[in-house]
């Protein structure tokens, strides 16, 4: 299945297009895309419809985890702690800030792993990832939601549309996030404006078609590779990367970078082609 966007919202990538035809087998008719409004602050967006599981991968995070755990907002359902075998007091220190907390070990390696343990063990209708590390702020995950809620399927968080950025941007980290941004942009003929960000939100319905594999960092172009693959409705959405509150990065640009363009090569599409759907503006 392909999803077409009108010319004018290829050509305008920030402003919000008419919604395409509901035709994706798993998508409800309640589910259509029914807001179409600029976005407002996240601040403004709580969904009440569906539940809500948020999967946080972690390792050696204990000094991180009391910020992103004290930001988390009410309408998370379920927080999914995945540790990958942690030496500090990651666990428990996210079991003594939520007592609710669902901690699971992932079975191997890699930040792909992780996720893909946390999302099996998901309970929500939506699932939302986002590192814990607190370089992103729970507090916008509302603003995801709206957009599942308004029919999309993958909403993905995006540093470079007005009300985004990053404090965190190096150059090189910069020049290769455009790099590959561009390549999969030609290749699915869509219109995204930023690749490398692991703030996302999705329908566990569509967990089996997102079809991951990934081991590592690379596991989030995989995603949106095969979201686009999909034709799943995508929305993108301001969002603001902060530094890292403590401690050292697990991301490798260069090494990781490689891996995540060897995995849009072998996952570039076929005969078909999708297109994102970005959210509006102010």
């Amino acid at each position: 299945m392909s999803t077409t966007l009108p010319p004018t919202a290829v050509s305008h990538p920030h402003q919000l297009p008419q919604a395409p035809q509901d035709t994706h087998p798993h998508r409800r008719a309640s589910d259509r895309v029914t807001d179409r409004r600029p976005m407002r602050r996240a601040e403004d967006r709580v969904t009440t419809r569906h539940t809500v599981s948020l999967v946080i991968p972690a390792h050696n995070e204990a000094r991180n985890i009391p910020w992103v755990f004290e930001q988390i907002p009410r309408c998370v359902d379920e927080v999914i702690l995945v540790d990958g075998a942690s030496s500090d007091a990651t666990v428990p220190m996210a079991r003594h800030c939520l007592p609710t907390v669902r901690s699971v070990q992932q079975s191997g390696p890699g930040k792909g792993n992780a996720l893909r343990t946390g999302f099996a063990a998901a309970t929500g209708e939506y699932i939302v990832m986002m590192d814990a590390d607190g370089s992103m702020w729970p507090g916008e995950i509302p603003h995801y939601l709206h957009f599942l809620d308004n029919g999309f399927d993958f909403v993905k968080g995006s540093r470079c549309i007005a009300g985004g950025g990053s404090l965190d941007f190096t150059r090189v980290r910069s020049l290769g996030n455009r790099v590959l941004l561009t390549l999969v942009n030609r290749l699915y003929k869509a219109s995204l404006t930023d690749l490398c960000y692991g703030f996302c939100a999705f329908r566990r319905s569509f967990l089996e078609a997102l079809d991951l594999r990934s081991s590592g960092f690379e596991i989030e172009a995989e995603m949106i590779a095969h979201a686009l693959r999909s034709g799943l409705r995508i929305a993108e959405v301001p969002s603001l990367e902060l530094p890292r509150r403590s401690g050292r990065s697990h991301l490798h640009a260069v090494s990781d970078g490689r891996r995540v363009l060897r995995t849009l090569i072998t996952e570039r599409p076929g005969a078909r082609s999708s297109a994102a759907t970005p959210a509006g503006e102010n």
